[in-house]
């Protein structure tokens, strides 16, 4: 049996979403799927879909592209990019002031792994808030 792997970038995202919204239990809890934009078009850039915060204050915005989506980490950045490079997501830094990480979720199988990413960073975000 074959199974289609998922490229689709608004099925991806939609995904992410779903995990993140749905999750009830450990750092996903404290999770919220914000300021979704149900309109957005794919691009080659990547459009900004939603935000994605953490007890009501934003640390990553999602965007979509025709064949992938990536989460653009304001808050946590280093965390995000040890973890997903461990994990085997692809990252890389954005040259911005202030500087963001892009962590990229290239299939619907990677999903799970940027919610890993996402725990990963809460966890850290929590450490340094103690």
């Amino acid at each position: 049996m074959v199974e289609d792997r998922i490229t689709d970038g608004r099925r991806i995202a939609e995904l992410l979403s779903s995990e993140i919204d749905g999750r009830e239990d450990g750092e996903l809890a404290r999770f919220a799927v914000t300021n979704a934009d149900r309109d957005v078009e794919p691009t080659a850039d990547g459009a900004r879909a939603y935000d994605v915060t953490r007890r009501d204050e934003r640390i990553a915005r999602a965007f979509i592209h025709d064949d992938r989506a990536h989460l653009e980490f304001e808050a946590g950045q280093d965390a995000a990019a040890e973890t997903a490079s461990d994990i085997g997501l692809r990252v890389r830094p954005k040259a911005t002031q202030p500087p963001k990480t892009l962590v990229f979720v290239e299939s619907g199988a990677e999903v799970k792994r940027a919610t890993d990413v996402l725990q990963t960073v809460s966890q850290r975000l929590e450490e340094t808030e103690s």
